[in-house]
């Protein structure tokens, strides 16, 4: 998410300078890769990068080619092989094994609704997105179509799709990637025509709200600021919950803790952090937080003083905690590293929040008998158009 923001911003100050722009994207991978489809890069014809479509392997060549999409104005798309190893090979730096499919978009500023406006429509509001590209992987020698297409939560869509034969296909796809909240590749075929299709859902950025503006809450602040994700700060004190303190925070809250939910958005993207190093106002939170449907309630300090909530919550307070619930409250926050200073402790948390984001256990990758990745989500579903035709 940070990388989109950076790009979406580099951009914006290149367009005002009239300085031309590429944008480079991972739009299929066979194999194994540093980066996955969705990777992206912004190429600007002064040779200026921003992000990045691999370990660094990758990048110098793909330079020279968003430089010759920028001067031809023409979409085109690349196959990189990195299972080669006879030293002439770019594969040889990194031992990735994979074949990596790269798309290079010549951005028109003119355009209203070229690649990187799509992608900004897609991040202006915290919301699920769906992005379409097309391209064609039989033979990058045919028109490569590109970034074309936005569905957003709200039901907008913007662009266009080029094929008029594949339109009600699309269209009802992307509304199926909405609703299952997965990316997907599909190939169309219509007689002699046929596109694959990059349908990529896109998730909010993750929020994160930590209740305590005590010294230890910064380093969350500065990690969730380089991942990209939406940071809130919760005090009762104006003398530590305030822009001074915590300048890119998106909301800074001062009230007391019974109180604090109220005035608090969140959804199945929203993290809670409580380092308030006060038993009373964690109790609070926590017993708001309760009833709220929040996929991470983390509480600094030792296991003994969550349980002892919990049982003060279930019994003098009647609420009943079903194991689901209690499965998302975390005490102590943060995974095992052996953290003490302030920034290891944020560092603990901010990797145990992205663990449960994404549904794994935060282990070493060294035990890790199988692929980093999944590789079921890069199989295309292959849709034979037959009510079409291309005439």
């Amino acid at each position: 998410m940070k990388e989109l923001q950076e790009i979406i911003k580099k951009y914006d100050v290149a367009s005002q300078k009239n300085i031309k722009s590429a944008l480079v994207t991972v739009v299929h991978l066979d194999g194994s890769s540093y980066r996955r489809p969705g990777a992206r890069m912004l190429v600007n014809d002064d040779g200026r990068i921003t992000g990045a479509i691999s370990g660094g392997c990758l990048e110098g060549d793909a330079l020279k080619k968003a430089l010759f999409a920028i001067s031809e104005q023409k979409n085109t798309l690349f196959t990189y092989d990195t299972s080669k190893e006879d030293g002439s090979e770019m594969g040889i730096h990194l031992g990735c094994e994979g074949l990596i499919q790269v798309l290079f978009e010549s951005i028109d500023s003119e355009k209203e609704e070229n690649p990187i406006q799509l992608l900004s429509k897609a991040l202006a509001v915290r919301q699920k997105a769906v992005l379409v590209t097309l391209f064609d992987l039989n033979n990058n020698q045919n028109v490569q179509y590109g970034t074309c297409l936005l569905l957003e939560e709200n039901g907008t869509l913007s662009g266009k799709i080029p094929l008029q034969q594949f339109e009600e296909a699309v269209l009802k796809d992307i509304t199926d990637v909405m609703q299952n909240g997965e990316s997907v590749f599909k190939q169309y075929k219509s007689g002699d025509v046929s596109v694959t299709a990059f349908f990529e859902f896109l998730h909010p950025p993750v929020s994160l709200v930590v209740l305590g503006a005590g010294n230890d809450a910064i380093p969350l602040m500065k990690f969730a600021d380089v991942l990209g994700w939406d940071f809130r700060i919760v005090d009762r004190r104006d003398t530590h919950a305030n822009k001074e303190r915590y300048p890119t925070a998106s909301q800074i809250l001062v009230a007391n803790p019974d109180v604090a939910l109220e005035h608090l958005a969140y959804d199945n993207r929203t993290f809670f952090v409580l380092v308030t190093h006060s038993y009373k106002c964690d109790y609070y939170m926590l017993k708001s937080l309760c009833a709220a449907a929040v996929p991470y309630i983390g509480i600094l300090g030792p296991k003994k003083k969550l349980h002892r909530m919990l049982e003060e919550i279930q019994h003098n307070e009647g609420i009943h905690l079903n194991a689901d619930k209690v499965a998302t409250i975390y005490g102590p926050t943060g995974l095992d590293i052996g953290a003490e200073t302030p920034e290891e402790i944020a560092l603990s948390i901010i990797a145990e929040i992205q663990a449960v984001l994404t549904g794994k256990m935060g282990g070493m990758l060294k035990t890790k008998n199988e692929v980093i990745h999944s590789r079921d989500s890069l199989d295309i579903q292959i849709e034979d158009i037959k009510i079409y035709n291309a005439s």
